[in-house]
């Protein structure tokens, strides 16, 4: 048998493929290591028959699908919008409550019980009295749970979800979902807000079961282990498609309080929502480059730069006295988000102690720092804890396609290289100004409380020490941005 067919065929295929690299900006773009993947992502095909409901980002959030055959970045961040997002980015949400599943609209109506109860507009500086107050909402919170939630139909609608029927729990109400047990542990946890110092000195404390059943199923579907929520269940989801900020920490107190609040929420959501366009380029970019295309790479580059500069004004313009009262923040917002309580790994009988949000969890940063290849912030154990999976493998696979580290000096290439160094500054220029703002905010007077951040749990004896403590971590940051 002769192969001079097959091989005069071949040699054919390998000339046309030649001398279309050679007339056009052609170039093969799927990373070897993508084939090794593929058989674990949706196909294509099925993501492209995705209904996008947000029509401000319908056009990004399409263009992500139509690329998700070249690159397994492309394809990494359309599955988690699917999944994770429901069919959005930041995640669709649905709290039109008369739609969920009747075994769930309880922990919707305890919500709205219990939040009116949960804050006080001064603080009291008296621990008997707080924890007594603690106790009384506890209690009263472990009643309404007891008498409303039908426990058997609520862990059935969970265990339909797992089984892939998103028919009986929409993933936008499940989004939503469990956002508001992310709300109920929170408040559980704290008693009363203010947080204060009976509270923070607990080690452990034991949820009702209600909070905790589903959270063990939602914690699994997202792919974390923490105690605590994140970023992504406590402000990322806890807002309608169309904006409206959902379950709040200082329900019925002053104005100032409440818009301090909500400003921050925003804060979180808006650069994620102002990220997308950076996500699109930097995967149009990483496409480009592997293509050997590289004056399509520095436009796509050029585009990242502009579109970080807008995403990062949502900090600017919000995180400042005018829109988040600094006398409001520390007190009345983020001890809500902190946790600093622990349990014992059963396999290792190693005491874990969880944090609860801190900035570090938002997808925008892990995903830019990735692809500009400096060296994570959070540890891999803390990322499992708190940075749902389908994030984590998104930034992973930016990482494993980053271009950065093998661009030259001269032609396109040295642009493309001076165009990063100045997406860098940027991000250097936002620590800075972060670090300053921290402090602005971390070194207000809290007497009710012992120096704690939502990230870090409690830190030192005094707020100056630890103070001292916080920076020292976010010097190092900014000193690895290079």
């Amino acid at each position: 048998m002769s192969f001079l067919p097959e091989y005069v065929a071949l040699s054919i295929v390998a000339s046309a493929a030649l001398l279309l690299m050679r007339l056009t900006t052609w170039r093969p773009s799927i990373p070897k290591h993508w084939h090794l993947e593929a058989s674990r992502l949706p196909l294509p095909s099925m993501l492209s028959r995705l209904a996008f409901p947000n029509a401000a980002t319908r056009g990004e959030l399409q263009e992500i699908v139509d690329l998700a055959g070249c690159h397994e970045t492309a394809a990494r961040l359309a599955v988690l919008i699917h999944k994770d997002g429901a069919g959005a980015w930041p995640p669709r949400t649905n709290y039109v409550y008369s739609t969920w599943p009747e075994a769930l609209r309880a922990y919707a109506d305890i919500y709205l019980e219990m939040a009116p109860l949960l804050p006080a507009e001064n603080p009291s500086l008296d621990d008997d009295a707080n924890t007594e107050r603690i106790t009384g909402f506890r209690a009263r919170h472990t009643e309404l749970l007891d008498s409303l939630v039908n426990l058997e139909a609520v862990s059935r609608l969970l265990q339909a979800a797992e089984a892939g029927r998103w028919d009986v729990f929409p993933r936008d109400v499940y989004n939503a979902f469990y956002c508001c047990i992310a709300w109920h542990r929170h408040a559980y946890r704290w008693g009363t807000i203010p947080c204060v110092r009976v509270a923070q000195l607990e080690q452990s404390l034991p949820l009702p079961t209600q909070l905790t059943l589903p959270w063990k199923y939602l914690q699994a579907h997202f792919g974390l282990f923490s105690e605590s929520g994140n970023i992504t269940s406590n402000l990322m989801l806890n807002f309608s498609p169309s904006g409206t900020y959902q379950l709040k920490i200082n329900t019925g107190l002053s104005p100032r309080l409440q818009s301090s609040e909500e400003e921050f929420a925003r804060v979180l959501r808006d650069v994620e929502v102002l990220g997308l366009p950076v996500y699109t380029s930097i995967i149009r970019a990483t496409i480009a480059h592997a293509r050997g295309d590289l004056p399509a790479c520095l436009a796509h580059v050029r585009r990242v730069s502009s579109a970080l500069r807008v995403a990062l004004g949502a900090y600017y313009d919000r995180m400042h006295d005018a829109k988040i009262a600094r006398d409001a923040w520390l007190s009345h917002v983020q001890g809500f988000f902190a946790w600093g309580m622990g349990v014992e790994d059963e396999r290792t009988r190693r005491w874990v102690t969880f944090d609860g949000l801190s900035g570090n969890q938002v997808m925008l940063f892990q995903a830019l720092d990735a692809w500009l290849g400096l060296d994570p912030y959070l540890s891999d154990e803390v990322m499992g804890m708190n940075v749902p999976r389908l994030q984590r493998e998104f930034c992973e696979a930016v990482r494993r396609a980053g271009f950065r580290g093998r661009l030259g000096d001269e032609g396109v290439e040295g642009e493309i290289k001076t165009e990063i160094g100045g997406i860098v500054k940027k991000l250097r220029l936002f620590r800075s100004a972060h670090r300053t703002r921290a402090k602005d905010y971390l070194m207000i007077p809290a007497p009710e409380r012992l120096p704690m951040t939502a990230g870090k749990s409690l830190l030192k004896a005094d707020m100056e020490a630890s103070m001292e403590f916080l920076d020292g971590f976010m010097l190092a940051r900014l000193r690895q941005t290079l």
